[in-house]
């Protein structure tokens, strides 16, 4: 957006009134936030203690948090399971959400590019998980339960429930994207006009609740992609 002052564009002469130099200053900030990431788990992993202290105690919180956000909704052994994954998810987005909090940064995650990305790896897999446990016939059969009922009528209903189903799947790509670039692409919008309205004096309770957003949407982030794999590997709907 013109008119908007990064210091990796005023380092490098990039302008966002500028499709390519948008595009580069969204490629810098990407790796700038992978960077943030390795450096946060190589300080975690650097001496490893039985009582864990410092940045290990807070990665150690932080991945048993993820634990259990993810124990009640797909049991403690999936949540293990796919810990990789959602903690992953998680560290890029909250550090991509809270690097664009800081004056003369951006956020990643208020591109849409990203963000649908990061919708499409979550569809993709959590899509590859289900047909993996229930195998390919079984999953998308379970896609509509349409109980006891005529056959013709079963049919008839299937017909009309199947497009509807996938659809839906469908919309949660959006649904992922969209929300997540909406929200942050509104807080940096939000802090970009703060800064031209009181360039030299950064009031403290906004900053504190673009601080809480970036958090609140990393964890609705995050408990969707569980959500939509335990819907995915559930075997029967007693699951």
């Amino acid at each position: 957006m013109e008119g908007i002052f990064t210091y990796i564009g005023g380092l490098f002469s990039l302008h966002h009134d500028n499709p390519d130099h948008v595009a580069i200053l969204m490629a810098i900030h990407l790796v700038l936030v992978a960077l943030i990431i390795i450096l946060i788990t190589k300080m975690a992993t650097r001496s490893l203690r039985a009582v864990p202290t410092g940045t290990q105690n807070v990665m150690e919180a932080f991945l048993g948090g993820v634990i259990a956000m993810g124990k009640d909704v797909i049991g403690e052994e999936h949540a293990r399971k796919y810990l990789p994954l959602i903690a992953a998810l998680g560290l890029f987005v909250l550090i991509s959400n809270l690097i664009g909090i800081i004056p003369g940064f951006e956020s990643p995650t208020s591109n849409i590019n990203v963000t649908l990305t990061l919708a499409l790896v979550v569809f993709l897999y959590y899509n590859y998980e289900g047909i993996k446990a229930q195998g390919v016939f079984t999953y998308f059969k379970n896609f509509v339960h349409l109980g006891e009922m005529h056959p013709a009528a079963k049919f008839a209903m299937s017909l009309l429930m199947y497009p509807i189903e996938i659809v839906s799947h469908i919309s949660r790509i959006i649904s992922l994207s969209f929300r997540l670039f909406g929200n942050i692409k509104g807080d940096d919008l939000f802090l970009w006009v703060l800064l031209m309205l009181v360039p030299w004096i950064i009031p403290i309770t906004p900053l504190v609740l673009l601080t809480f957003m970036a958090f609140l949407q990393t964890f609705v982030f995050m408990i969707l992609t569980y959500v939509y794999l335990a819907g995915a590997i559930a075997i029967d709907e007693e699951h």
